[in-house]
């Protein structure tokens, strides 16, 4: 029997935490890949002289003083952030429908049928996602 004092190895909390929120980590993953392609196209294109680019690209261009220009670095890794959110993003709200719809439905052949898919799914989805499976489970009288 573990002991209340017994310490949760950090990567175990890392991967719970992830998990639980991990929308909210995809959402966040999207939005600075669009704010560094919002940055690259700042600088170069002809909105570099207009609003607040010019003050953000004396910032991130360093290169005047000897410096680097981190806005070569936006060009490469916004897209790629954004790429990467984007499928984040669409990989959870199609986890989560899917697996909405497999927990609403009152056919065990459906559910059963769909066993492997959904505990597949189930990897996109949060801890509390699991344990509704488990309940959904026992109400059907599946054992596995």
């Amino acid at each position: 029997m573990a002991d209340a004092d017994e310490k949760v190895p950090f990567s175990r909390t890392l991967r719970r935490f992830v998990r639980t929120y991990r929308f909210l980590l995809s959402v966040i993953l999207l939005a600075v890949g669009i704010f560094l392609v919002v940055l690259t196209v700042g600088n170069f294109t002809p909105l570099s002289s207009w609003g607040p680019f010019p003050s953000v690209n004396n910032a991130t261009d360093q290169s005047p003083s000897g410096g680097p220009n981190y806005n070569l670095l936006f060009v490469v890794v916004g897209p790629i952030v954004v790429l990467v959110g984007a499928y984040l993003v669409g990989a959870y709200y199609i986890a989560r429908s899917k697996f909405e719809h497999l927990m609403v439905t009152k056919s065990k052949a459906e559910f059963l049928r769909n066993l492997p898919d959904l505990e597949d799914l189930l990897w996109d989805l949060t801890p509390a996602d699991e344990q509704r499976y488990i309940e959904k489970k026992a109400e059907l009288r599946i054992r596995r």
